[in-house]
């Protein structure tokens, strides 16, 4: 009788448990849906044709694009380093009180020449999950096509000191390349991924993206986006040096692609570096 008990207290756990999964994959699917439709109304609304400079530009030649992917007032955090990166960019170059808000593509640009590249650094300022909506918008208006495009975004799976180049490819569960390969329809954009590490102890994923950088992790950080700029700047050389025909788009193109790892040297005693 006891056994009997045992076995069908097992198979309520069984099905309670198959129910719960169930309802969480649901919700994932509902989710990504929604985030879908939120990029599709919003990419709906009219769009102003470029004027003034902008349009100029449309007759110079092929253009590049850097976005810095995150969260807008929340530049300082984990999730936003993309922006961070922008920032060190811009400000090495003496841009960085040349941002300025730009309504029809819903986030902050610069125009301006890097390295005999003409560039368009884009910061969204709308939330990580619909930050494609922005670039594809900013693509639409500055004519730039989606391999011109490099997203700087943060990366959960390489330590706080780790940079890499990937060309093109999954998301691989970031929100904000999701949503630009949803807005763009495709994923040959390349990308600059910039480690943060994974959380510790009972901290959530979560939490942990969102939150800011500690005091020690920020003395690899600036070691970090300087390197960030440099790996940039390498990509406009190497961009121009190539052929200015198109390379091969889609998925099955993009996610041949091998990833070029960009580590940079050992830093000592440093908690964030081990994380």
């Amino acid at each position: 009788m006891g056994r009997l008990k045992k076995v069908t207290g097992l198979s309520k756990l069984c099905r309670y448990l198959s129910l719960f999964l169930k309802t969480l994959m649901n919700f994932v699917t509902m989710r990504g849906l929604l985030t879908r439709v939120v990029n599709r109304v919003l990419l709906s609304e009219l769009f102003t044709p470029a004027m003034g400079i902008e349009a100029e530009m449309h007759t110079e030649g092929r253009r590049r694009m850097v976005v810095g992917l995150g969260n807008p007032g929340m530049e300082s955090t984990r999730h936003s380093v993309g922006m961070a990166v922008l920032g060190a960019l811009a400000t090495r170059f003496s841009l960085a009180d040349r941002w300025r808000g730009d309504k029809h593509v819903s986030g902050e640009v610069i125009v301006s020449e890097i390295e005999h590249t003409h560039v368009v650094l884009l910061r969204p300022r709308l939330l990580m999950n619909v930050n494609g909506v922005s670039v594809a918008k900013a693509a639409r208006k500055y004519g730039i096509r989606p391999e011109d495009i490099m997203l700087v975004h943060d990366e959960l799976d390489k330590p706080l000191g780790k940079i890499a180049v990937k060309h093109g490819g999954s998301a691989r569960g970031h929100n904000g390349v999701r949503s630009c390969v949803d807005c763009l329809q495709t994923d040959v954009m390349p990308r600059l991924r910039v480690g943060i590490g994974r959380p510790v102890g009972q901290m959530s994923v979560e939490r942990h993206v969102l939150s800011r950088f500690s005091s020690e992790e920020r003395k690899v950080l600036d070691s970090v986006l300087a390197q960030s700029v440099d790996i940039l700047l390498s990509q406009f050389l190497q961009q121009e040096s190539q052929s200015p025909s198109s390379p091969a788009g889609g998925r099955q193109a993009a996610q041949k692609r091998k990833e070029r790892e960009i580590s940079d040297p050992p830093v000592k005693d440093s908690a964030a570096a081990q994380t």
